[in-house]
């Protein structure tokens, strides 16, 4: 293998790997390899505009579950706001087959950034012991429906 040859370490990774293949059995290789089926989207509560799905609140993929955004649209303060859509996450995650401790991310959208203390007053504690990432951002422009804050979220499956 001469030293500027192109694509020479690929080929002997390659050579590597084929070697250790041949060592291994055909069985063995066999059964490192990935099921060849793959899984299926399954979407549930579609949400429909003029008989068309626009969107589902949740949609479920393997073991991953991934929540539409949840949002608050009636008068109240961020701790008002933040109860009714975290609640809301919590039935949206039962329908799918989970539940709030199963879940891994979360995002959370502020109207502003001022409420952000106040919605971590209500959000502390309801993810169980191990709660899960979490970005936070403020909207510009706000949050669609005037909602204080709106959550979405991604869960493994029970």
């Amino acid at each position: 293998m001469k030293k500027n040859e192109p694509n020479s370490r690929r080929k002997a990774i390659k050579g590597v790997v084929a070697a250790t293949a041949v060592g291994l059995g055909a069985a063995s290789v066999k059964a490192a390899t990935p099921k060849e089926s793959k899984p299926e989207k399954i979407a549930g509560n579609i949400t429909m505009q003029d008989d068309v799905p626009l969107f589902s609140g949740h949609t479920i993929h393997g073991n991953m579950v991934f929540i539409a955004g949840k949002g608050a649209h009636f008068d109240g303060d961020i701790a008002d706001h933040t109860d009714h859509v975290l609640k809301e996450l919590e039935k949206e995650l039962v329908k799918a087959g989970s539940s709030m401790d199963k879940v891994l991310k979360v995002n959370v959208y502020l109207h502003d950034l001022n409420d952000y203390h106040g919605m971590n007053k209500v959000y502390r504690g309801r993810f169980g012991k191990n709660p899960p990432v979490r970005t936070t951002v403020a909207t510009y422009g706000g949050v669609p429906g005037d909602s204080l804050v709106e959550i979405d979220c991604i869960a493994a499956l029970d």
